[in-house]
């Protein structure tokens, strides 16, 4: 193997995996004969969604190599033995567990919850993650909400399907933020899911375990509406995840919204405040508010969650209604992508600034006592 031209490739990254492809072993051949560059990549897959990515950035560094004239690429796919190898590697050595729920973990593990369906907590979840993901922050969406999964649609990766070695799974990649859904695993999108109890907390469990998140700061899971088995298994699952609770400005949202957070108290999930979806509305000619569904709701959670935990529950964000933030959703692109200067784009951008801090206050925090 040509010294010059394998510390060349050691420079070219793994699109999915984000390690070297001389690390991953991915790498049998890089010989220079008569000015050419032999080079053989193992593929962890044969049919490899990112084989373009990776001819691309092969060849661009196998020709930075003082002498080569031309590049030769093989690919080939690796045995079991080798993925093994790899799996093994990206898990640090380790069997596959939930990562977020291990000792030292330093990824804030967050569920959107709401009392009801029709808040948009869904289009919450996706523009809070990319919002913090333009901050800089490395950050995972997990679309729990089993029975109506709608991140790939917002998301826009309709149809695309994770990346797999064996059992461990890659997330799908949109707006640089990582996502996982059980859309992604149906032989068709329009199957239905008819799972229950202790075949849904499996599954959260799979999901959690199975993929390769790397390294997250944050990690957002869209949860179903009311206090099913999902947002129980949450708690068990990642004893330490805390939970941002959806409303709307309606009053009467507010009784509802608090059977999620109580369930939350009740798994002593810390609370971290409300979102209040679907507020004031700007005329767009005149600039005058409207109400167009009611005032006080996100207030009157805020204070009903207050009294139910002992302690101050935040209406940490009042996003303004704009037909925009449903237009985008349904063709793939959050609002912060498409009109980042927006009432609403700025307010999920200090949302994700708030949860981007993670608080020292132990106050709802569940502690370990010996």
């Amino acid at each position: 193997m040509n010294q010059d031209l394998h510390n060349a490739l050691s420079k070219v990254i793994d699109p999915e995996l984000r390690r070297p492809i001389t690390e991953l072993g991915m790498l049998e051949r890089a010989e220079i004969t008569a000015g050419v560059a032999d080079i053989k990549i193992l593929l962890t897959i044969a049919a490899c969604p990112m084989r373009e990515k990776l001819n691309f950035d092969v060849d661009s560094a196998a020709r930075s190599v003082t002498g080569v004239k031309d590049v030769k690429i093989e690919f080939g796919a690796m045995t079991q033995e080798q993925r093994d190898n790899v799996k093994t590697l990206i898990r640090g050595g380790k069997v596959a567990v939930i990562p977020f729920a291990q000792p030292g973990s330093l990824t804030r593990v967050i569920g959107i919850a709401s009392g009801k369906g029709g808040v948009g907590k869904s289009s919450v979840t996706v523009n809070l993650a990319v919002a913090a993901a333009q901050k800089g922050l490395n950050v995972g969406i997990l679309d729990a909400d089993v029975y109506g999964h709608s991140v790939p649609r917002l998301m826009g990766i309709v149809g695309a399907r994770p990346t797999a070695i064996d059992q461990t799974f890659i997330p799908v990649e949109a707006y640089g933020v990582k996502v996982v859904s059980m859309e992604m695993f149906k032989p068709d999108r329009a199957d239905p899911v008819a799972y229950r109890g202790p075949l849904l907390h499996r599954v959260l469990e799979q999901l959690l375990s199975d993929a390769y998140w790397g390294d997250l700061d944050l990690l957002f899971l869209d949860l179903p509406p009311g206090t099913g088995d999902i947002a129980i298994s949450l708690g068990q699952l990642i004893p330490a995840s805390e939970i941002l609770v959806v409303t709307t400005p309606q009053i009467a949202a507010a009784e509802v919204a608090e059977r999620a957070g109580r369930i939350a108290h009740q798994l002593k999930q810390q609370i971290i405040g409300v979102v209040e979806n679907m507020g004031d509305m700007s005329c767009p000619k005149c600039g005058e508010k409207t109400s167009l569904f009611g005032q006080g709701g996100g207030v009157e959670s805020a204070k009903r969650l207050s009294n139910l935990i002992g302690a101050d529950v935040p209406l940490i964000a009042s996003i303004p209604f704009t037909p925009n933030l449903r237009e985008g959703g349904d063709q793939g692109k959050p609002i912060v992508i498409s009109e980042p200067d927006s009432e609403a784009s700025k307010a999920f951008a200090q949302l994700a600034e708030k949860l981007g801090k993670r608080s020292q206050s132990i106050v709802g925090r569940r502690l370990p006592v010996s």
